[in-house]
C-alpha cells in the first residue's frame, strides 16, 4: 500500500493529507495568521516556517515514512498536463517566480525538501500553468496579446480521468467539455485528453461569483481612460474579486442568492440566470472547438451543488452530449491520484527540464 504525503500551500494556510493508496487516513488545514506571516517579506521566506509546521504534524501523528511526497504545482512555465517529478530546473523556476509569485510555488519546494529527508521522490500534478493549446487557439485578435491557458487544470483533468474510467475508456479516446464552477469559472475543451482550449478564469469566459469574466473591451477601456479607476490595482480588484455576483448582489455565495430568489427577489433571479446563461454559452463554444464530437459534458466545482444551475445549463446544452455532475472538488485526492498513477506504472512521470525548459511539450 503506497503511503503518500500531500502538501497544498495557500496564502494563509497549508493543507496536508496522508493517504495509504486511495484511502485518506489523516488530513489537516494549518492556518497561518497575519501576525505569524508578518515577519516574512515574501512567499519564499516562509519556507522554513511552513516546513517546521509540516514536520510537527508528521511527528504528532507518528507517521513512519512515505513512498512519495506530492506538492501543489505552482506558477511555472507552460507545460503539458501530467505528474512531474520535481527537479532542479523546476525548483529554480519556483524560487525565482518565473511566472509569478504565489503560495502554491512552495508546494514543489516543500515536497522536494521533505522527500530528500525521507529518501523518496517528490512530485507535482497538473498545475495552473498546464498549457496544451493548439496554435490557432493562442491568437487573440490583437498582436500584442496572446491568449493563454489559465484554468483549474488539476480538478478538470481529475474529473475527466474519473469519467473516462467510468466509461471504461482511456482518456485519450475521449472528447469532453469540463466546466469547473467555483469562485472562478473554467470551461475547457478536452480533445483526446488534452486541454486544447479554455477561457482564462481570471479575465475571460462567464462571470462568476467574484470575477467579471469577459467584458466589452471598449467599455472597460473607456472606464480606465476616463479615470474611473485610480490605478491598476483598483481595476484588478473589480475584475477579480468585486465582480460577478459580488458586484451585482453584494454576495459571492450562490446559496444566499438562491434563497433571495425563493423569497421573490427578481434582481437576484436575473443575475443568477445571466451567470448560468453565460456558462451554457461557453460550453456551446467549446463544442465548436471539438467540432461537435463530444462524449460528455462534465460539471464540477462548488457551484455544481446547485440543482438550479445544473438543470438550467443542461436545458441549454443537453442536446450536445450527456451532462454529468461531479459537485465539489478534492485537490488533495487529485494530487494523490496523480502520484499513484506513476507509482502504479499507469503513466510515466514527466520531466520538467527536458519537456518544458526545452519547449518540447
Amino acid at each position: 500500500m503506497q503511503r503518500i504525503l500531500v502538501i497544498n500551500p495557500g496564502s494563509t494556510s497549508t493543507k496536508l493529507a496522508y493517504f495509504e493508496g486511495e484511502d485518506l487516513l489523516h488530513g489537516v488545514s494549518i492556518t497561518h495568521s497575519g501576525e505569524e506571516l508578518k515577519p516574512f517579506k515574501g512567499v519564499m521566506d516562509q519556507f522554513d516556517y511552513r516546513k517546521a509546521a509540516i514536520v510537527s504534524w508528521i511527528e504528532e501523528l507518528k507517521l513512519q515514512g512515505f513512498d512519495a511526497i506530492v506538492g501543489r504545482g505552482g506558477l511555472l512555465r507552460p507545460m503539458a498536463s501530467g505528474t512531474y517529478e520535481v527537479d532542479e530546473v523546476m525548483k529554480d523556476d519556483l524560487l525565482n517566480a518565473i511566472s509569478g509569485e504565489h503560495a502554491s510555488n512552495l508546494g514543489g519546494l516543500l515536497a522536494d525538501s521533505l522527500a530528500k529527508d525521507y529518501g523518496v521522490k517528490a512530485y507535482i500534478v497538473d498545475p495552473v500553468s498546464v498549457d496544451e493549446f493548439t496554435p490557432v487557439a493562442r491568437i487573440s485578435g490583437l498582436k500584442e496579446i496572446e491568449r493563454r491557458s489559465l484554468a483549474h487544470a488539476l480538478n478538470i483533468k481529475a474529473i475527466a480521468l474519473a469519467h473516462a474510467k467510468k466509461m471504461d475508456k482511456d482518456i485519450h479516446q475521449c472528447n469532453f467539455i469540463v466546466a469547473h464552477l467555483g469562485g472562478g469559472i473554467s470551461v475547457a475543451s478536452l480533445k483526446e485528453g488534452k486541454i486544447v482550449d479554455t477561457n482564462d478564469a481570471n479575465e475571460m469566459g462567464p462571470f462568476s461569483p467574484e470575477r467579471t469574466g469577459q467584458l466589452p473591451v471598449g467599455g472597460l477601456a473607456k472606464l480606465i481612460f476616463d479615470g474611473y479607476y485610480e490605478n491598476w490595482d483598483a481595476c484588478r480588484k473589480d475584475l477579480r474579486g468585486n465582480g460577478g455576483l459580488m458586484g451585482y448582489l453584494g454576495t459571492s455565495d450562490l446559496r444566499e442568492v438562491e434563497q433571495r430568489i425563493q423569497e421573490g427577489d427578481q434582481k437576484a433571479e436575473l443575475i443568477a440566470e445571466a451567470m448560468f446563461y453565460q456558462i451554457a454559452k461557453e460550453i456551446g463554444a467549446c463544442s465548436a472547438v471539438l467540432q461537435g464530437k463530444v462524449d460528455a459534458i462534465l460539471l464540477t466545482g462548488g457551484l455544481a451543488h446547485s440543482k438550479r444551475l445544473c438543470n438550467y445549463v443542461e436545458g441549454y446544452v443537453g442536446y450536445i452530449a450527456p451532462v454529468h455532475v461531479y459537485a465539489g472538488e478534492d485537490e488533495m485526492r487529485s494530487l494523490c491520484l496523480g502520484t499513484l498513477r506513476v507509482l502504479r506504472g499507469e503513466e510515466e512521470a514527466r520531466n520538467y527540464e527536458k519537456e518544458v525548459l526545452n519547449e518540447n511539450i
